[in-house]
């Protein structure tokens, strides 16, 4: 693995998969072999008898569509809420040293590594870890991804102070600005977002490949 990067929210719903997909089809583009991996999704259907993962099915299709298995979709749950409930739910577990594992295979031979969380920074995965524990073990940079309108200066700020509290790099924050978006406030925001933190702040319609490689 040359480059990788945790991606994690501000909550659910803000746009870590469209972030995380941007890079990889970015990366694909540049010629490089990517591995996009979201190893816990809840909220998944059940298609033709088969457990469906659609921000997992996404990112290994945007990512040359390779990763098949665990590679592909590890832990998929059915009910939309946090990972730990969700399993819980069904009687399962999930267990960190299989992501581990699954995470060294698909990123030996890869260029980029996007690892995305599911909801935020605190979500619980199991009875003692949350999100942040995945990405402290996986041991990459992390990269915020909130939404680009009214709250999100508090959400960034909260998260970015949660991720280092952990011991982990918030390398870079980014702001999901959709096309309905006032770029103006968006623009205003990701100011005040820069001021407070030690990280570069941009909007998802700036995101540029080559200036994120530069930030490990």
């Amino acid at each position: 693995m040359k480059h990788g990067f945790f991606m994690t929210g501000t909550g659910t719903g803000v746009g870590k998969t469209f972030v995380s997909a941007l890079l990889a089809e970015q990366a694909r583009a540049a010629g490089h072999r990517v591995f996009a991996f979201k190893p816990i999704e809840t909220g998944c259907r059940i298609v033709d008898g088969m457990l469906v993962g659609e921000d997992q099915d996404l990112l290994a299709r945007v990512a040359g569509d390779w990763q098949q298995g665990e590679l592909r979709s590890l832990y998929g749950f059915v009910r939309p809420v946090a990972p730990l409930v969700a399993a819980r739910a069904e009687d399962r577990a999930v267990d960190l040293e299989q992501i581990e594992r699954v995470f060294a295979r698909g990123a030996a031979d890869s260029d980029l590594v996007v690892v995305e969380g599911a909801g935020g920074w605190r979500v619980p995965i199991t009875e003692s870890a949350d999100m942040g524990s995945l990405a402290k073990r996986l041991g990459l940079p992390v990269i915020v991804v909130g939404t680009a309108g009214l709250g999100t200066i508090n959400h960034a700020l909260l998260t970015v102070e949660a991720v280092e509290h952990d011991g982990c790099r918030a390398a870079l924050v980014v702001l999901s600005n959709r096309p309905e978006d006032d770029l103006g406030l968006a623009t205003e925001n990701a100011f005040e977002v820069q001021r407070r933190v030690g990280c570069s702040v941009v909007l998802a319609s700036e995101l540029d490949l080559a200036n994120v490689m530069q930030l490990v």
